[in-house]
């Protein structure tokens, strides 16, 4: 009777929270919050901005910083682009996006500055941390140092790749100063955030914001960045007619737009921008920390512990200066939506990475989802200032955020809130796991001659160099029922209705990027209850059954 009574009390406790979950996610409630500022680079004069103090989540604009740091250790002669980091066990268990590094692995500074830069590999970005700042912790505060001495007034670090965590904190003016020091203090390096893919020594990057500088005349940089608890960020520089922009997004409900409105706000700041603009660069702060050494005595392939050669820097060839402009007045109150996510962000880190492998490697599938809609290099600005208008009436076609921040909401209850059953068990699945990660999407042109990919254990789309180009993949996005969406996907059998409806449920929630348009449906056969999903063009479920095998989740497409 115990029994009975306790199954009936997770099962009501699942669906209460269900139910609130849908009713809210309409009102915008998992929204991350929004902030936006744009300058004149030249002179740094404010163009616009919008709760551009707000202290908010930067995500991966964070790697700005653990560049920036790099490149002072680079200037100073302490590092060299050829000297070699020894991986520690840390930088090697971040999570996606990844460069794929493992312990006690050597590898070039030069290679993880591509990585970090340009596919956001936060494993790459931690090993520079580790690397320069001797451990997490140490090379956090140096950041925030640095920070301070740039004049970003809102500014704590915590981690060198900006995955979520307590403190960890930015503003849009404060990335903007960042991006703008970037620019002027090392215009030597500063090329890296414009390059759409590179070697990094173990594999070939792609950009995650090339769709973004293919598509806007004059862009050259900077950095996106996305986790649950941030939305879409992105802080870009473009150069039209002589006058240079700096921007800075901040809550983005979506790759697309976020790309819109960052289009929308430059296009009216080269409007307002003055042709003979004042020249008044920021002046560089000194660098006052001492490269960190490392000992290696934990690294399995160091015989007897020998540690590294120090290398300390020591004289100054100039004094430190004053801050670029004066201390900023105390920040706006945060949001009640930023308070929100900052009391679930715990919950959702972990809810992300059992469901998707880490917070990163969503940005690197929306991205992939979305850039195939307008091939990039025909993509005008009105056709994004449209999608930015579609954008701002309704919810993002592409439904990603609320979403996936109605699935970790789901997710993230206590494990014995949901039945142990609500997904099939199959011995298969692993194989064809691999036999799916192999193949070319069925909207992809291959080459005859293409090698299959190697078998990978992480999520399928987790390394934008192995995995499809986001030029070609499909944006996915709501259309009717009529045309060819005559497809559908069965997910499995099951012993009862309520079972099959469980299922569906996890599904829609678990793959809401691809299955946000389909119906779910129950379909009683002879051995059971078919879990299905219809409505799909033959695209998509094959889209869709790839994606759930890389789950271990036994698919199969159904249709004509």
């Amino acid at each position: 009777m115990t029994s009975r009574s306790g199954q009936l009390a997770r099962m009501l406790s699942f669906w209460a929270v269900m139910a609130l979950a849908f009713l809210l996610a309409p009102t915008g409630v998992f929204a991350a919050p929004h902030a936006s500022i744009v300058i004149d680079a030249r002179s740094g004069e404010v163009l616009h901005e919008e709760n551009a103090d707000a202290r908010l989540h930067p995500a991966s604009l964070t790697k700005m910083m653990t560049l920036y740091i790099t490149f002072q250790e680079l200037e100073r002669g302490s590092i060299s682009l050829d000297s070699m980091v020894t991986v520690t066990k840390h930088a090697a268990s971040q999570p996606p996006s990844r460069l794929g590094l493992k312990p006690g692995q050597k590898i070039a500074v030069r290679y993880l500055i591509r990585a970090a830069a340009i596919k956001s590999a936060n494993d790459a970005a931690a090993a520079l941390g580790d690397f320069i700042g001797g451990n997490q912790d140490d090379f956090a505060r140096r950041m925030t140092r640095t920070a301070k001495a740039l004049g970003m007034t809102n500014t704590t670090f915590k981690n060198a790749n900006g995955l979520t965590a307590p403190g960890h904190l930015s503003s849009a003016r404060d990335m903007t100063t960042l991006g703008r020091h970037l620019f002027y203090d090392f215009p030597q390096y500063y090329n890296i955030f414009s390059r759409r893919s590179s070697d990094a020594g173990v594999a070939t990057v792609n950009s995650t914001n090339r769709r973004f500088l293919d598509a806007y005349k004059g862009a050259d940089g900077i950095k996106t960045g996305y986790t649950v608890a941030a939305g879409f960020n992105l802080t870009a520089s473009a150069e039209r007619d002589g006058k240079r922009l700096i921007a800075t997004i901040f809550g983005a409900t979506s790759t697309a737009n976020r790309n819109a409105e960052m289009t929308k706000l430059l296009n009216k700041a080269f409007e307002k921008a003055r042709k003979n603009a004042p020249f008044n660069p920021p002046e560089a702060p000194a660098a006052t920390d001492a490269l960190v050494a490392q000992a290696d005595t934990a690294l399995p392939e160091v015989e007897d512990g020998a540690g590294k050669t120090l290398r300390v820097a020591t004289g100054m060839d100039s004094s430190p200066r004053p801050l670029a402009r004066p201390a900023a007045l105390a920040p706006e109150t945060v949001t009640a939506a930023a308070e929100a996510v900052d009391a679930m962000q715990d919950g959702i880190l972990g809810a992300l990475a059992e469901a998707t492998g880490g917070e990163e490697v969503i940005e690197s599938q929306a991205t992939e989802l979305a850039d195939a809609a307008v091939p990039a290099a025909t993509l005008a600005v009105d056709d994004v200032e449209r999608a930015s208008a579609s954008a701002e009436t309704a919810l993002p076609a592409e439904g990603l955020p609320s979403e996936e921040a109605l699935a970790e909401a789901v997710a993230n209850l206590p494990a014995d809130a949901l039945p142990p059953d609500a997904l099939p068990a199959d011995p298969a699945a692993a194989t064809a796991t691999a036999a799916a990660d192999a193949q070319p999407l069925p909207f992809q042109i291959a080459s005859a001659a293409a090698v299959a990919p190697p078998k990978r254990k992480s999520p399928i789309y987790d390394d934008a160099a192995t995995g499809p180009d986001p030029a070609e993949a499909p944006e996915v996005v709501s259309f009717s029922t009529s045309g060819d969406r005559h497809w559908g996907i069965t997910v499995g059998r099951y012993g009862s209705s309520y079972e099959a409806e469980k299922a569906l449920l996890k599904m829609q929630l678990v793959e809401s990027a691809t299955l946000s348009t389909s119906r779910p449906k129950v379909m009683q056969k002879s051995g059971g209850f078919e879990a299905t999903f219809v409505g799909l063009t033959q695209d998509q479920a094959d889209l869709a059954c790839r994606r759930l095998q890389a789950r271990s989740v036994t698919c199969f497409t159904i249709g004509e």
